[in-house]
């Protein structure tokens, strides 16, 4: 007999109502913490990421710091989630620090800058993930963008601008091959219902500032791990997410049990903040495991 029967066949009938009610409230509380996550929570949790971002990027700028290539004053390459750029859309409204690499727990803090292309600015193809509508979205309206529309970046190299060249969906013909000397800043995103997306929208724009000196590059697409692709999620939270998981039906047992030998409103006024934090810390590893455009 497992413990949950042993609980059960030790409550009385009313009792084990009592107990079924409390779990499906709690039930409840989870799913309400999942879309606040979703809906709300991650909203602000992006915003302070961007904030602390932009603080720290700045000093670097200042400082003459800010990372200019793939590779770090140590000699290594970037860490995923440097900050590398700031990214300004004036027709979105949209003004985000740009983190370096595009896997899934990077593009949760804000856009992600596909490490095996060069900075914004530089000669070359850049590209630039973003989440459609989890955290924040950034990129959730790049598919509104028209021709002939500004964008502009800014490096520890200085400030570049571009103008939108084409729009392209899944199926539609790549841009042409790029002239030397030229850039291109190519922005990603998942597009159609929120996070049931249909489609991949690609917003190309070409460099119309002065090329900016591009470092030799060390590593190229080849050297990407499955995590940083187009639409991957990132399957190494599934520890976190278990445990988070455990967490919460282990909390909802002894909460559901306490009403009963501590009292209703008292185990209430316990449970609702501990479990609302778990189902948060649950859900953020769920948007971890989502794919890196939604």
């Amino acid at each position: 007999m497992t413990i949950s029967e042993r609980v059960l066949t030790t409550l009385k009938r009313p009792d084990r109502f009592r107990f079924g009610g409390s779990a499906v409230i709690v039930i409840g509380l989870l799913a309400v913490g999942f879309a606040a996550q979703f809906a709300g929570v991650s909203q602000v949790s992006a915003t302070r990421d961007q904030q602390l971002a932009l603080d720290s990027f700045r000093y670097d700028l200042a400082n003459g710091t800010a990372p200019v290539g793939q590779i770090g004053d140590d000699g290594h390459l970037l860490a995923l989630g440097t900050p590398v750029a700031i990214l300004k859309i004036p027709a979105l409204g949209l003004r985000d620090v740009v983190f370096e690499g595009t896997s899934s727990d990077v593009t949760v803090q804000g856009p992600g800058h596909r490490r095996d292309t060069p900075l914004p600015g530089q000669s070359g193809a850049s590209v630039v993930y973003g989440r459609q509508a989890s955290n924040g979205g950034p990129f959730g309206r790049i598919g509104t963008l028209h021709v002939g529309d500004s964008i502009d970046t800014t490096t520890g190299q200085g400030t570049s601008h571009y103008t939108v060249t084409d729009l392209r969906r899944t199926g539609d013909n790549v841009p042409p091959a790029l002239a030397s000397g030229a850039g291109r800043l190519t922005l990603v995103s998942a597009e159609g219902t929120p996070f049931l997306p249909d489609d991949i929208v690609r917003v190309d724009a070409k460099l119309t500032s002065q090329v900016l000196p591009t470092p030799q590059r060390y590593i190229g697409y080849a050297a990407l791990t499955p995590e940083e692709l187009t639409m991957a999620g990132n399957g190494s939270v599934w520890p976190y997410l278990l445990l988070g998981l455990i967490l919460l039906f282990a909390t909802i047992a002894v909460f559901a049990l306490s009403t009963r030998f501590w009292g209703r409103w008292q185990t209430w006024v316990t449970a609702v903040p501990v479990l609302l934090a778990i189902g948060l810390f649950a859900a953020r590893q769920t948007a971890i495991l989502l794919p890196n455009l939604m």
